[in-house]
């Protein structure tokens, strides 16, 4: 996720693909961690980053200038080892660079009207993809080499997008989500499902590739907000819950699939069957919120990094389901919650850690 130079002391942030680690760009380098302990990794005084991509726990970073410096034009994509500091391939573009993403096998660039698909290994251009205006770089891709889909609007007036195979190289669907333009989009780990929402940021929709029909509708709420992230749980089939996060500071939770003796009337009852009328009016009340998660418009980067699930008797507090949500926010730290669900469907959150991002040193984190 990279945001244009701005106030905050962080220009970007990116999870890896199987969220053990993230990255963050500030104006003066970029640092990596480990979420699991939160030690620092590796970190690099360098000048400005906009974009600073991981592929999964390698030395391999795919990083671009946020153009503070004029040896980092945001129109450079530097692909740099980590292990030996060194660059090892550059590529040049006409336009400044929105966003990258990585799997086993493609190097995915989005520029502002194009999107250029790469062999990762030898860094041969495979397509070029012509697209609708795309200032804000809105993209999903599923890193899985089995579901390698990438996602893309199709529309600047409304929200619609196209789901692209990078592996065969082709089209493989057009979904109409929204009425509005898009805002957020996200794929399931293993490119089974897409999540989407609009610059109205009221409505969630979910929808499977396979065959682009919508599967789930949420209701966020009924006031306009900014969605910042959208984080599906990890999951190689139907992940078990979606989360969002908004610029009121609050974390969304819904359900998509079945629960350890999930019930109706508890808190996660947000599955509702797809209408089959043009109203999308669900209770706002039917999915479980921690407010007040970050400071109000303050944005931030979240995933659910991990899920557990228990038998009736497997744990003492009789936990049914067990998620662990990792946050990085702009202003500089990372967060990580621990969301819990009990056999009666009862939630609760706890905040497990937090520290600074800014001021963190490799032997402090330790």
């Amino acid at each position: 996720m990279a945001n244009q130079p701005s106030s905050y002391p962080i220009l970007s942030t990116s999870f890896n693909q199987d969220n053990s680690c993230f990255a963050i760009g500030t104006r003066e380098g970029f640092k990596i961690f480990d979420c699991n302990t939160g030690r620092l990794l590796y970190e690099r005084a360098a000048g400005a980053f906009i974009i600073v991509e991981m592929l999964f726990s390698s030395s391999l970073l795919a990083i671009v200038g946020a153009g503070e410096q004029p040896s980092l034009s945001p129109r450079r994509l530097c692909m740099f080892n980590t292990m030996t500091g060194v660059a090892l391939e550059e590529l040049n573009f006409l336009t400044s660079i929105l966003a990258v993403r990585m799997n086993k096998k493609r190097l995915i660039v989005i520029l502002q009207e194009k999107t250029f698909i790469y062999d990762i290994n030898s860094l041969k251009i495979l397509d070029t993809i012509d697209t609708v205006p795309n200032p804000k770089g809105l993209c999903a891709f599923s890193p899985s080499l089995d579901g390698s889909y990438l996602a893309l609007p199709a529309s600047t007036t409304k929200g619609s997008l196209l789901v692209y195979n990078v592996s065969d190289l082709r089209l493989h669907c057009e979904i109409d989500a929204h009425r509005a333009p898009l805002s957020v989009l996200t794929l399931s780990s293993g490119g089974t499902h897409i999540a989407t929402t609009s610059e109205q940021g009221t409505m969630i929709r979910v929808h499977l590739v396979s065959d682009a029909t919508k599967s789930y509708s949420f209701r966020r709420g009924t006031y306009t907000s900014n969605i910042f992230s959208l984080s599906f749980a990890p999951a190689a089939e139907l992940p078990d819950i979606l989360l969002a996060t908004s610029s009121s500071g609050s974390v969304h939770i819904f359900s998509l699939g079945s629960l350890p003796n999930q019930r109706s009337s508890g808190l996660l009852a947000s599955i509702i069957p797809i209408p089959h009328t043009v109203s999308d009016a669900l209770d706002p009340a039917q999915h479980c919120i921690l407010h007040r998660a970050v400071p109000a418009g303050v944005r931030s980067n979240t995933v659910i990094r991990k899920i557990e699930k228990f038998d009736d008797t497997a744990t003492p507090e009789h936990v049914s389901l067990r998620a662990t949500i990792s946050m990085i926010t702009y202003g500089g730290y990372f967060l990580e919650y621990v969301y819990n669900v009990n056999h009666q469907n009862k939630s609760s959150w706890t905040l497990e850690r937090e520290f600074n991002l800014l001021t963190a040193e490799a032997s402090s984190l330790s």
